[in-house]
C-alpha cells in the first residue's frame, strides 16, 4: 500500500505531499529531500512543484504548492504538467524500436517515408534528426515558412504529417551533418517518419510501445481544446507580479514537446530508461553515446540520440529538460545505479537544475 503524508507548513504556499510508490520511503532520505525542496521552492517563489526520485527500484513523489493558485487547488500526485521537450526522448525511443523491428533505417533519406517533406539541397536522415544535426530550423534561428492551405479539420495539426506544414518549406539552416542546432521542428519531422515507418498514428505507437509497458496511465497529448481534469495552470512572473500564462496549444509539436502527465508517470518513464526497458542494451548504448563533433566544432557534443549526455562509465548521466508555456521540466537518470530524479513545475521562471543538483547530493551521500 502506498504511504501518503500531507504536511501543511505555517505558510499555505508551502503545502507539501509525499507518496512512496513501493512502501514507506526511508524517513532520513525523504526528510532531507523534502527540506531541500521546500527551501528551493521558497527561494525561487514557485507556485507549484512536483518531484520524484527513483532509488532501489522505488519511486517516491514530492508535491508542493498549487496546480491552481487562485482556487487554492494543491499540487498532488494527480496533477498533470506539460513535459515540453522531454517528449523528444519518447520520440527517439519510438524510432529506435522501429529500427530493432527492421522497419526503419536511420541513415535513409526521410523523404523515402515522408515525401510530403520537400526535397532540399541535401538529404536529411532520421539519425541526423535525432542528433539535432539535420539542418532543420528551430523557432528563431532561421526563416520559418508556413505552408498556406485550407484544412477540413478544426485541429489539423494533431495529425503529425499535417503538422509539417508549419515549417516544411523552410530552408535548411545548414548542410545536414555539419552542425548541431537544437530544433523542435526536426523532432516533428522525426515523428512523421515514425508514423509512416510504424504504419500507425504517432501517438498510437507511443501509447502501445512505451506508455502501456511502463504503466504510464496519465500520459497523453495536451490537447488544449479538450477539458482535462487536474491540468496545472501555468504562471509567469514579471518583477514581483505573478500572472496566469495564456492558454496555448502545443499538440501541433507532439513529437517534440506536446505531452503531459503526472509526476509519477514521468518517473515511470525515467525508471524505464534507468532499467533499460523498451530497447536492447545495444540500442541504449547507441542512444547514450555523445556525438563526435564535426571538424569545425571543438570537442564532443554532449547529446546522443535524443538524450543529453554527461560523464562516462559509472558516472554516466543521461538527461533532458523542457521549457515552454506553462511549464519547466527536468529528467536526469543514472543508468548504472538505477537512480533518477525528475522535476515538473508550472512556474515558467523556475531554474530546476540547481534543485536537481541538491537532490543528487543527498542521494549520493546515501550510497
Amino acid at each position: 500500500m502506498s504511504l501518503v503524508i500531507t504536511l501543511l507548513a505555517a505558510c499555505p504556499l508551502l503545502q507539501t505531499g509525499i507518496r512512496g510508490a513501493a512502501g514507506p520511503p526511508r524517513p532520513d532520505l525523504t526528510g532531507q529531500v523534502r527540506a531541500s525542496l521546500e527551501e528551493a521552492r521558497a527561494a525561487q517563489g514557485l507556485v507549484g512543484l512536483a518531484v520524484a526520485i527513483l532509488v532501489d527500484g522505488k519511486i517516491t513523489e514530492f508535491t508542493l504548492g498549487y496546480e491552481n493558485q487562485e482556487e487554492t487547488i494543491p499540487v498532488t500526485g494527480q496533477t498533470l504538467f506539460r513535459w515540453a521537450s522531454i517528449s523528444k526522448p519518447v520520440t527517439s525511443i519510438a524510432a529506435m524500436q522501429l529500427v530493432e523491428k527492421g522497419q526503419l533505417d536511420l541513415d535513409a533519406d526521410v523523404r523515402t517515408l515522408v515525401p510530403e517533406f520537400p526535397e532540399k539541397p541535401w538529404p536529411v536522415t532520421s539519425r541526423q534528426l535525432m542528433q539535432h544535426r539535420g539542418g532543420i530550423v528551430h523557432y528563431t534561428n532561421g526563416k520559418v515558412v508556413v505552408s498556406q492551405r485550407e484544412y477540413e479539420s478544426d485541429h489539423p495539426f494533431a495529425d503529425t504529417i499535417l503538422a509539417l506544414d508549419l515549417f516544411k518549406e523552410s530552408p535548411l539552416i545548414a548542410e545536414p551533418g555539419t552542425r548541431h542546432a537544437y530544433t523542435t521542428h526536426g523532432y516533428m519531422l522525426l515523428g512523421a517518419v515514425v508514423q509512416r515507418a510504424g504504419e500507425a498514428p504517432f501517438h498510437a505507437q507511443v501509447k502501445e510501445r512505451i506508455a502501456k509497458p511502463l504503466g504510464m496511465t496519465t500520459f497523453r497529448p495536451d490537447y488544449q481544446w479538450e477539458p482535462i481534469e487536474h491540468r496545472a495552470i501555468g504562471y509567469q512572473k514579471f518583477g514581483d507580479t505573478i500572472i496566469r500564462s495564456p492558454d496555448s496549444d502545443v499538440s501541433w509539436k507532439l513529437p517534440g514537446g506536446g505531452y503531459l502527465s503526472t509526476i509519477g508517470d514521468l518517473a515511470r518513464f525515467a525508471q524505464g530508461i534507468a532499467e533499460e526497458k523498451l530497447l536492447s542494451e545495444e540500442s541504449w548504448r547507441a542512444m547514450w553515446t555523445s556525438q563526435t563533433a564535426p571538424e569545425k566544432e571543438a570537442g564532443t557534443i554532449g547529446y546522443g540520440l535524443g538524450f543529453g549526455i554527461n560523464g562516462k562509465g559509472d558516472e554516466l548521466r543521461v538527461s533532458h529538460s523542457g521549457s515552454q508555456s506553462k511549464t519547466r521540466t527536468l529528467m536526469q537518470v543514472k543508468p548504472t545505479s538505477d537512480r533518477a530524479v525528475v522535476l515538473m513545475t508550472n512556474s515558467e521562471w523556475a531554474n530546476l537544475a540547481p534543485i536537481a543538483t541538491g537532490i543528487w547530493e543527498i542521494l549520493d551521500a546515501q550510497e
